[in-house]
């Protein structure tokens, strides 16, 4: 039978070896991140009053409960008492709730409003959700391409690849072709899906809304500083649910025009060719 020193030190051998591993040295992620637009900024802030009105509650609350379980406890001989009713203890614990619930509910609802405010944008961009991809569709600017999982992360994930997943750079957060937009432009989203419930979660953003076949959801955000951001799908969506990530690339506004001007070549391109060969066939 192992000596306590013995197992106390397997134990702590056990700890230094997680410890170790590269995810632990990760960052702990436990409250909201603030996130990089104002939206994701506004529901930090709102989050955090929450969480500290909660905090100040049950701090109250328990701190009440310590004090009653020692001051009135049987041994110093304390009884119950017999009342069973008091009119101003009944208005107390009902104003007080109500006041915390309006107190929050002023900002909740301010914050709703905020977000659902597409008012003022500069580009409007179509997203539709398929099984298991996403389609970008830039609303006229002839523009439109599919973003699947990179080629890299899906050999990765196959069964019996024999590639070690830690060797590929954001496996399975990676795809071919990502959302391109312009820093410092409100961004107006139409969401939708062609099969099956999707959910287009951007946390950087605050954004994260529903795909729905045959309905329309609408939304907006605005990022401020160029860089590439990722999300996923959040809906579980079919056996591929977890390889269908999000990546937005936003580019400064110059470069974004460049981007958009290259885009729209292509595609004049990719249609002359296309008429061309219709025209062809048909002779």
């Amino acid at each position: 039978m192992s000596s306590p020193r013995s197992l106390s030190a397997r134990i702590l051998a056990a700890v230094c070896g997680l410890l170790a591993l590269p995810a632990a040295h990760a960052a702990w992620q436990l409250n909201l991140p603030p996130g990089v637009t104002e939206i994701s900024r506004r529901t930090y802030d709102l989050h955090m009053l929450v969480l500290w009105v909660c905090v100040v509650i049950g701090a109250a609350v328990f701190a009440v409960m310590i004090y009653a379980m020692f001051a009135f406890r049987k041994s110093r001989g304390a009884r119950a008492a017999t009342w069973d009713h008091s009119t101003t203890a009944e208005i107390i614990w009902t104003a007080l709730p109500v006041l915390v619930l309006v107190f929050l509910a002023v900002p909740a609802a301010r914050e709703l409003v905020f977000i659902e405010d597409t008012r003022g944008s500069e580009m409007t961009i179509k997203i539709t959700g398929f099984q298991w991809k996403w389609n970008y569709e830039y609303v006229d600017q002839d523009v439109s391409f599919y973003s699947s999982l990179a080629q890299t992360s899906n050999v990765a994930r196959q069964r019996n690849s024999g590639i070690d997943p830690y060797s590929v750079e954001h496996y399975l957060l990676e795809v071919d072709r990502p959302l391109v937009i312009p820093a410092g432009v409100k961004i107006r989203y139409l969401l939708t899906s062609n099969d099956v419930n999707h959910a287009w979660w951007m946390q950087p953003f605050g954004v994260k809304r529903d795909a729905i076949p045959g309905y329309i959801n609408e939304g907006w955000f605005k990022v401020d500083e160029p860089g590439t951001y990722r999300g996923q799908c959040a809906e579980l969506c079919g056996k591929d649910h977890g390889f269908m990530p999000i990546v937005v690339e936003v580019l400064p506004k110059e470069k974004f025009a460049a981007w958009l001007a290259e885009q729209k070549a292509g595609t004049q391109v990719a249609t002359a060719g296309a008429a061309a060969a219709t025209a062809a066939s048909g002779t």
